[in-house]
Protein backbone atom coordinates (compact mmCIF):
# COMPACT_ATOMS: atom_id res chain seq x y z
CA UNK A 1 0.00 0.00 0.00
CA UNK A 2 2.02 2.64 -1.63
CA UNK A 3 0.07 5.43 -0.97
CA UNK A 4 -1.02 4.68 2.66
CA UNK A 5 2.52 6.80 3.89
CA UNK A 6 2.43 9.89 1.72
CA UNK A 7 1.05 12.62 2.58
CA UNK A 8 -2.87 14.07 0.46
CA UNK A 9 -2.05 17.61 -1.62
CA UNK A 10 -5.29 19.33 -2.41
CA UNK A 11 -4.80 18.57 -5.78
CA UNK A 12 -5.01 14.64 -4.88
CA UNK A 13 -7.63 13.07 -6.80
CA UNK A 14 -8.67 10.95 -3.52
CA UNK A 15 -9.17 14.60 -1.72
CA UNK A 16 -10.96 16.31 -4.73
CA UNK A 17 -12.87 13.62 -5.51
CA UNK A 18 -15.07 13.39 -2.32
CA UNK A 19 -15.68 17.15 -2.08
CA UNK A 20 -16.81 17.28 -5.84
CA UNK A 21 -18.88 14.45 -5.17
CA UNK A 22 -20.43 16.00 -1.76
CA UNK A 23 -20.76 19.30 -3.75
CA UNK A 24 -23.42 17.24 -5.93
CA UNK A 25 -24.96 16.03 -3.36
CA UNK A 26 -25.44 19.56 -1.63
CA UNK A 27 -26.74 21.09 -5.29
CA UNK A 28 -28.77 18.11 -6.50
CA UNK A 29 -30.42 17.43 -3.19
CA UNK A 30 -33.93 17.53 -3.06
CA UNK A 31 -34.21 18.74 -6.61
CA UNK A 32 -36.01 17.20 -9.52
CA UNK A 33 -33.18 16.42 -11.91
CA UNK A 34 -32.58 16.19 -15.36
CA UNK A 35 -30.98 13.48 -17.29
CA UNK A 36 -27.38 14.80 -17.81
CA UNK A 37 -27.44 15.86 -14.03
CA UNK A 38 -28.39 12.56 -12.87
CA UNK A 39 -25.38 11.12 -15.14
CA UNK A 40 -23.14 13.83 -13.57
CA UNK A 41 -23.95 12.93 -10.24
CA UNK A 42 -23.99 9.27 -10.90
CA UNK A 43 -20.36 9.95 -12.48
CA UNK A 44 -19.85 11.46 -8.32
CA UNK A 45 -20.88 8.52 -6.82
CA UNK A 46 -18.56 6.31 -8.51
CA UNK A 47 -15.47 8.61 -7.75
CA UNK A 48 -16.43 8.18 -4.33
CA UNK A 49 -16.83 5.04 -4.47
CA UNK A 50 -12.98 4.36 -5.28
CA UNK A 51 -11.76 7.43 -3.00
CA UNK A 52 -13.89 5.80 -0.19
CA UNK A 53 -12.08 2.31 -0.72
CA UNK A 54 -8.65 3.78 -0.93
CA UNK A 55 -9.27 6.12 2.45
CA UNK A 56 -11.07 2.93 4.16
CA UNK A 57 -7.17 1.28 3.57
CA UNK A 58 -5.10 4.03 5.22
CA UNK A 59 -7.22 3.93 7.82
CA UNK A 60 -7.14 -0.15 7.85
CA UNK A 61 -3.30 -0.07 7.64
CA UNK A 62 -3.04 2.44 10.25
CA UNK A 63 -5.99 0.50 13.01
CA UNK A 64 -4.63 -3.33 11.84
CA UNK A 65 -6.97 -5.98 11.57
CA UNK A 66 -9.79 -6.66 12.27
CA UNK A 67 -10.22 -2.77 12.99
CA UNK A 68 -9.85 -1.50 9.47
CA UNK A 69 -12.49 -3.30 8.29
CA UNK A 70 -14.67 -2.44 11.42
CA UNK A 71 -14.38 1.47 10.48
CA UNK A 72 -15.78 0.44 7.00
CA UNK A 73 -18.38 -1.75 7.95
CA UNK A 74 -19.78 0.35 9.88
CA UNK A 75 -19.16 3.63 8.66
CA UNK A 76 -21.13 2.68 5.64
CA UNK A 77 -23.94 0.79 7.62
CA UNK A 78 -24.39 3.98 9.74
CA UNK A 79 -25.14 6.21 6.55
CA UNK A 80 -27.00 3.52 4.84
CA UNK A 81 -29.33 3.55 8.02
CA UNK A 82 -29.67 6.97 7.37
CA UNK A 83 -30.62 6.69 4.08
CA UNK A 84 -33.32 4.38 4.50
CA UNK A 85 -35.16 6.33 7.35
CA UNK A 86 -35.21 9.58 5.20
CA UNK A 87 -36.68 7.65 2.13
CA UNK A 88 -39.11 6.04 4.46
CA UNK A 89 -40.17 9.30 5.84
CA UNK A 90 -40.32 10.66 2.38
CA UNK A 91 -41.97 7.66 0.87
CA UNK A 92 -45.12 6.77 2.70
CA UNK A 93 -47.16 3.29 2.28
CA UNK A 94 -45.25 2.45 -0.76
CA UNK A 95 -41.77 2.17 1.31
CA UNK A 96 -43.41 0.19 4.06
CA UNK A 97 -41.30 -2.64 2.82
CA UNK A 98 -38.02 -0.88 1.95
CA UNK A 99 -35.90 -1.88 5.12
CA UNK A 100 -36.45 -5.60 4.72
CA UNK A 101 -36.16 -5.33 0.80
CA UNK A 102 -32.81 -3.16 1.78
CA UNK A 103 -31.39 -5.43 4.73
CA UNK A 104 -32.06 -8.38 2.81
CA UNK A 105 -30.30 -7.24 -0.36
CA UNK A 106 -27.16 -6.43 1.62
CA UNK A 107 -26.82 -9.89 3.39
CA UNK A 108 -27.39 -11.53 0.23
CA UNK A 109 -24.98 -9.29 -1.54
CA UNK A 110 -22.21 -9.37 1.14
CA UNK A 111 -22.55 -13.40 1.83
CA UNK A 112 -23.08 -14.73 -1.91
CA UNK A 113 -21.52 -11.44 -3.80
CA UNK A 114 -18.50 -10.46 -1.75
CA UNK A 115 -17.40 -13.97 0.04
CA UNK A 116 -17.95 -15.10 -3.35
CA UNK A 117 -15.82 -12.62 -5.18
CA UNK A 118 -13.23 -12.65 -2.56
CA UNK A 119 -12.91 -16.72 -2.60
CA UNK A 120 -13.11 -16.71 -6.47
CA UNK A 121 -9.96 -14.13 -6.68
CA UNK A 122 -8.17 -15.65 -3.79
CA UNK A 123 -8.59 -19.19 -5.69
CA UNK A 124 -7.44 -18.30 -8.61
CA UNK A 125 -3.95 -16.21 -7.14
CA UNK A 126 -3.20 -19.04 -4.80
CA UNK A 127 -5.29 -22.31 -5.99
CA UNK A 128 -7.39 -22.41 -2.57
CA UNK A 129 -7.96 -19.58 -0.48
CA UNK A 130 -7.20 -20.00 2.98
CA UNK A 131 -8.69 -18.08 6.11
CA UNK A 132 -9.72 -19.03 9.38
CA UNK A 133 -12.86 -21.05 10.42
CA UNK A 134 -12.96 -19.86 13.79
CA UNK A 135 -13.69 -16.05 12.99
CA UNK A 136 -15.47 -16.67 9.81
CA UNK A 137 -18.06 -19.29 11.58
CA UNK A 138 -18.46 -16.90 14.56
CA UNK A 139 -19.50 -14.11 11.74
CA UNK A 140 -21.94 -16.23 9.93
CA UNK A 141 -23.52 -17.44 12.75
CA UNK A 142 -24.31 -14.42 13.78
CA UNK A 143 -25.79 -13.51 10.61
CA UNK A 144 -27.84 -16.21 10.49
CA UNK A 145 -28.98 -15.24 13.82
CA UNK A 146 -30.02 -11.91 13.50
CA UNK A 147 -31.39 -12.97 9.77
CA UNK A 148 -33.95 -15.05 11.13
CA UNK A 149 -35.22 -12.87 14.32
CA UNK A 150 -35.01 -9.88 11.92
CA UNK A 151 -36.31 -11.03 8.94
CA UNK A 152 -37.85 -14.65 8.89
CA UNK A 153 -40.21 -15.00 11.90
CA UNK A 154 -41.92 -11.33 11.27
CA UNK A 155 -43.52 -13.64 8.27
CA UNK A 156 -44.96 -16.17 11.18
CA UNK A 157 -45.74 -14.24 14.42
CA UNK A 158 -49.64 -13.79 14.59
CA UNK A 159 -50.18 -10.88 17.29
CA UNK A 160 -50.07 -8.91 13.94
CA UNK A 161 -51.81 -10.07 10.60
CA UNK A 162 -49.44 -9.64 7.69
CA UNK A 163 -45.55 -10.21 7.43
CA UNK A 164 -45.21 -7.57 10.78
CA UNK A 165 -44.05 -7.78 14.03
CA UNK A 166 -46.28 -6.33 16.86
CA UNK A 167 -44.46 -3.18 18.64
CA UNK A 168 -43.25 -5.41 22.21
CA UNK A 169 -41.89 -7.89 19.09
CA UNK A 170 -40.47 -5.18 17.05
CA UNK A 171 -38.76 -3.93 20.37
CA UNK A 172 -37.22 -7.78 21.54
CA UNK A 173 -35.85 -7.90 17.84
CA UNK A 174 -34.26 -4.37 18.47
CA UNK A 175 -32.74 -5.07 21.51
CA UNK A 176 -31.43 -8.71 20.58
CA UNK A 177 -30.15 -7.23 17.34
CA UNK A 178 -27.72 -4.49 19.14
CA UNK A 179 -26.61 -6.94 22.01
CA UNK A 180 -25.53 -9.67 19.18
CA UNK A 181 -23.95 -6.85 17.36
CA UNK A 182 -22.57 -5.07 20.39
CA UNK A 183 -21.34 -9.09 21.83
CA UNK A 184 -20.08 -10.10 18.29
CA UNK A 185 -17.92 -6.85 17.95
CA UNK A 186 -16.05 -7.52 21.50
CA UNK A 187 -15.34 -10.88 20.58
CA UNK A 188 -13.83 -10.18 17.12
CA UNK A 189 -11.68 -7.08 18.63
CA UNK A 190 -11.08 -7.97 22.30
CA UNK A 191 -11.49 -11.38 23.79
CA UNK A 192 -10.71 -13.26 20.36
CA UNK A 193 -9.36 -10.83 17.52
CA UNK A 194 -6.45 -13.48 16.72
CA UNK A 195 -9.82 -15.51 14.88
CA UNK A 196 -10.09 -12.76 12.51
CA UNK A 197 -6.46 -11.82 11.60
CA UNK A 198 -5.24 -13.05 7.79
CA UNK A 199 -3.60 -16.27 7.74
CA UNK A 200 -0.63 -14.99 5.80
CA UNK A 201 0.93 -18.68 6.16
CA UNK A 202 -1.39 -20.59 4.28
CA UNK A 203 -0.84 -18.73 0.75
CA UNK A 204 2.33 -19.45 0.49
CA UNK A 205 2.25 -22.94 1.45
CA UNK A 206 -0.59 -23.08 -1.11
CA UNK A 207 1.63 -21.72 -3.66
CA UNK A 208 4.49 -24.23 -2.63
CA UNK A 209 2.53 -27.54 -2.80
CA UNK A 210 0.84 -25.84 -6.07
CA UNK A 211 4.24 -25.31 -7.92
CA UNK A 212 5.39 -29.06 -6.85
CA UNK A 213 2.49 -30.18 -8.51
CA UNK A 214 2.76 -28.17 -10.67
CA UNK A 215 2.44 -28.73 -14.53
CA UNK A 216 5.20 -28.01 -17.10
CA UNK A 217 3.43 -24.80 -18.11
CA UNK A 218 3.47 -23.76 -14.62
CA UNK A 219 6.89 -23.70 -13.69
CA UNK A 220 8.21 -20.34 -15.08
CA UNK A 221 5.36 -18.90 -13.51
CA UNK A 222 5.60 -20.07 -9.86
CA UNK A 223 8.59 -18.26 -9.62
CA UNK A 224 6.96 -15.19 -10.84
CA UNK A 225 3.71 -15.36 -9.02
CA UNK A 226 5.61 -15.59 -5.78
CA UNK A 227 7.87 -12.76 -6.59
CA UNK A 228 4.33 -11.06 -7.10
CA UNK A 229 3.73 -12.19 -3.78
CA UNK A 230 6.08 -11.34 -1.91
CA UNK A 231 5.73 -7.44 -3.20
CA UNK A 232 2.32 -7.86 -2.17
CA UNK A 233 3.53 -9.10 1.49
CA UNK A 234 6.04 -5.83 1.17
CA UNK A 235 3.59 -3.22 0.19
CA UNK A 236 1.29 -4.44 3.19
CA UNK A 237 4.07 -4.46 5.77
CA UNK A 238 5.68 -0.99 4.75
CA UNK A 239 5.38 1.23 7.55
CA UNK A 240 2.14 2.23 8.54
CA UNK A 241 1.00 6.29 7.84
CA UNK A 242 1.24 8.67 10.51
CA UNK A 243 -1.99 9.34 12.87
CA UNK A 244 -2.40 12.51 11.29
CA UNK A 245 -2.53 11.19 7.82
CA UNK A 246 -5.08 8.54 9.04
CA UNK A 247 -7.07 11.16 10.74
CA UNK A 248 -7.41 12.85 7.60
CA UNK A 249 -8.00 9.71 5.71
CA UNK A 250 -11.02 9.01 8.24
CA UNK A 251 -12.67 12.70 7.93
CA UNK A 252 -12.03 12.10 3.50
CA UNK A 253 -13.66 8.15 4.29
CA UNK A 254 -16.59 10.10 6.35
CA UNK A 255 -17.31 12.70 3.25
CA UNK A 256 -16.85 10.25 0.69
CA UNK A 257 -19.69 8.08 2.13
CA UNK A 258 -21.85 10.22 3.00
CA UNK A 259 -21.67 11.28 -0.83
CA UNK A 260 -21.92 7.72 -1.82
CA UNK A 261 -25.36 7.82 -0.08
CA UNK A 262 -26.70 10.93 -0.59
CA UNK A 263 -25.89 10.58 -4.21
CA UNK A 264 -27.59 7.36 -3.99
CA UNK A 265 -30.54 9.19 -2.61
CA UNK A 266 -30.50 11.94 -5.30
CA UNK A 267 -30.42 9.23 -7.92
CA UNK A 268 -32.91 7.10 -6.41
CA UNK A 269 -36.03 9.35 -8.19
CA UNK A 270 -34.77 8.21 -11.43
CA UNK A 271 -34.07 4.73 -10.57
CA UNK A 272 -37.78 4.26 -9.09
CA UNK A 273 -38.87 5.49 -12.39
CA UNK A 274 -36.66 3.21 -14.31
CA UNK A 275 -37.87 0.40 -11.90
CA UNK A 276 -41.57 1.96 -12.64
CA UNK A 277 -41.00 2.17 -16.30
CA UNK A 278 -40.06 -0.78 -16.85
CA UNK A 279 -42.90 -2.77 -15.21
CA UNK A 280 -40.39 -4.33 -12.39
CA UNK A 281 -41.20 -4.96 -8.17
CA UNK A 282 -40.58 -2.52 -6.26
CA UNK A 283 -38.27 -4.55 -4.38
CA UNK A 284 -35.59 -3.74 -6.97
CA UNK A 285 -35.27 -0.38 -5.94
CA UNK A 286 -33.54 -1.96 -2.19
CA UNK A 287 -31.33 -3.90 -4.94
CA UNK A 288 -29.99 -0.82 -6.09
CA UNK A 289 -29.45 0.81 -3.28
CA UNK A 290 -27.63 -1.73 -1.35
CA UNK A 291 -25.18 -2.17 -4.69
CA UNK A 292 -24.60 1.10 -4.97
CA UNK A 293 -23.93 1.78 -1.24
CA UNK A 294 -22.02 -1.53 -0.85
CA UNK A 295 -19.57 -0.92 -3.44
CA UNK A 296 -17.06 0.75 -0.90
CA UNK A 297 -16.77 -2.89 1.05
CA UNK A 298 -16.91 -4.83 -2.52
CA UNK A 299 -13.95 -3.13 -4.07
CA UNK A 300 -12.08 -3.03 -0.33
CA UNK A 301 -12.69 -6.79 -0.38
CA UNK A 302 -11.77 -8.12 -3.81
CA UNK A 303 -8.39 -5.40 -3.47
CA UNK A 304 -7.90 -7.53 -0.02
CA UNK A 305 -7.87 -11.25 -1.69
CA UNK A 306 -5.88 -10.30 -4.04
CA UNK A 307 -2.98 -9.41 -1.78
CA UNK A 308 -3.65 -13.19 0.12
CA UNK A 309 -5.73 -11.68 2.59
CA UNK A 310 -9.21 -13.51 2.14
CA UNK A 311 -10.20 -13.33 6.15
CA UNK A 312 -10.03 -9.57 5.70
CA UNK A 313 -12.57 -9.79 3.08
CA UNK A 314 -14.36 -12.42 4.79
CA UNK A 315 -14.45 -9.95 8.03
CA UNK A 316 -16.00 -7.26 5.12
CA UNK A 317 -18.25 -9.29 4.06
CA UNK A 318 -19.52 -10.75 7.29
CA UNK A 319 -19.41 -7.60 8.85
CA UNK A 320 -21.56 -5.49 6.66
CA UNK A 321 -24.29 -8.06 6.92
CA UNK A 322 -24.22 -8.33 10.59
CA UNK A 323 -23.59 -4.20 11.11
CA UNK A 324 -26.48 -3.69 8.38
CA UNK A 325 -29.16 -5.88 10.53
CA UNK A 326 -27.98 -5.25 13.78
CA UNK A 327 -27.65 -1.25 13.10
CA UNK A 328 -30.79 -0.60 10.98
CA UNK A 329 -33.70 -2.91 12.87
CA UNK A 330 -33.03 -0.66 16.08
CA UNK A 331 -33.00 2.32 14.02
CA UNK A 332 -36.41 1.25 12.65
CA UNK A 333 -38.08 0.75 15.58
CA UNK A 334 -36.73 3.97 16.94
CA UNK A 335 -37.97 5.60 13.73
CA UNK A 336 -41.52 4.00 14.00
CA UNK A 337 -42.40 6.13 17.20
CA UNK A 338 -42.99 9.44 14.37
CA UNK A 339 -43.31 7.47 10.86
CA UNK A 340 -46.48 6.32 9.87
CA UNK A 341 -47.54 3.54 7.53
CA UNK A 342 -47.05 -0.27 7.73
CA UNK A 343 -43.74 -1.61 8.47
CA UNK A 344 -43.10 -5.06 6.73
CA UNK A 345 -39.84 -7.17 7.83
CA UNK A 346 -41.13 -10.14 6.85
CA UNK A 347 -39.58 -12.33 3.84
CA UNK A 348 -41.55 -14.15 1.46
CA UNK A 349 -41.23 -18.00 0.22
CA UNK A 350 -38.94 -17.44 -2.37
CA UNK A 351 -36.07 -15.16 -0.55
CA UNK A 352 -36.58 -17.83 2.48
CA UNK A 353 -35.19 -20.45 0.46
CA UNK A 354 -32.51 -18.18 -0.85
CA UNK A 355 -31.44 -17.44 2.80
CA UNK A 356 -31.71 -20.72 4.11
CA UNK A 357 -29.55 -22.05 1.36
CA UNK A 358 -27.51 -19.22 1.96
CA UNK A 359 -26.35 -20.25 5.26
CA UNK A 360 -26.62 -23.77 4.49
CA UNK A 361 -23.81 -23.42 1.57
CA UNK A 362 -21.72 -20.71 3.45
CA UNK A 363 -21.49 -23.12 6.40
CA UNK A 364 -20.00 -25.74 4.33
CA UNK A 365 -17.46 -23.38 2.56
CA UNK A 366 -16.03 -21.81 6.10
CA UNK A 367 -16.14 -25.02 7.72
CA UNK A 368 -12.64 -26.37 6.26
CA UNK A 369 -11.15 -22.52 6.62
CA UNK A 370 -9.87 -23.60 2.58
CA UNK A 371 -12.06 -22.89 -0.42
CA UNK A 372 -11.55 -23.31 -4.38
CA UNK A 373 -12.48 -22.18 -7.20
CA UNK A 374 -16.03 -24.13 -6.81
CA UNK A 375 -16.68 -22.58 -3.85
CA UNK A 376 -16.60 -18.84 -5.26
CA UNK A 377 -18.78 -19.81 -7.72
CA UNK A 378 -21.60 -21.46 -6.08
CA UNK A 379 -22.02 -18.40 -4.32
CA UNK A 380 -21.60 -15.84 -7.21
CA UNK A 381 -24.64 -18.63 -8.93
CA UNK A 382 -26.78 -18.38 -5.42
CA UNK A 383 -25.73 -13.81 -5.54
CA UNK A 384 -27.43 -14.32 -9.73
CA UNK A 385 -30.48 -16.18 -8.64
CA UNK A 386 -31.49 -13.89 -6.00
CA UNK A 387 -30.95 -10.63 -8.47
CA UNK A 388 -33.29 -12.54 -11.16
CA UNK A 389 -35.53 -13.94 -9.28
CA UNK A 390 -35.72 -10.19 -7.67
CA UNK A 391 -36.22 -8.96 -11.60
CA UNK A 392 -38.70 -11.30 -11.95
CA UNK A 393 -40.06 -12.90 -9.42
Amino acid sequence: MSTATRRFPLTDWTVLVPVVALLALVFSWGRDLPGFAVGLVALCLGGAVLAAVHHAEVVAHRVGEPFGSLVLAVAVTVIEVALIVTLMADGGDKTASLARDTVFAAVMITCNGIVGLSLLVGALRNRVAVFNAEGSGAALATVATLAVLSLVLPTFTTSKPGPEFSTAQLTFAAVASLALYGLFITVQTVRHRDYFLPVDTGAGTERAAGAAAGAADRGGGAAGGGGAAAGDGDGEHAAPPTSRAALVSLGLLLVALVAVVGDAKAVSPTIERAVAGAGLPNAVVGVIIALLVLAPETLAAVRAARRDRVQTSLNLGYGSAIASIGLTIPAIALATIWLSGPLLLGLGPIHMVLLALTVVVSALTIAPGRATLLQGGVHLVLLAAYLFLAVSP
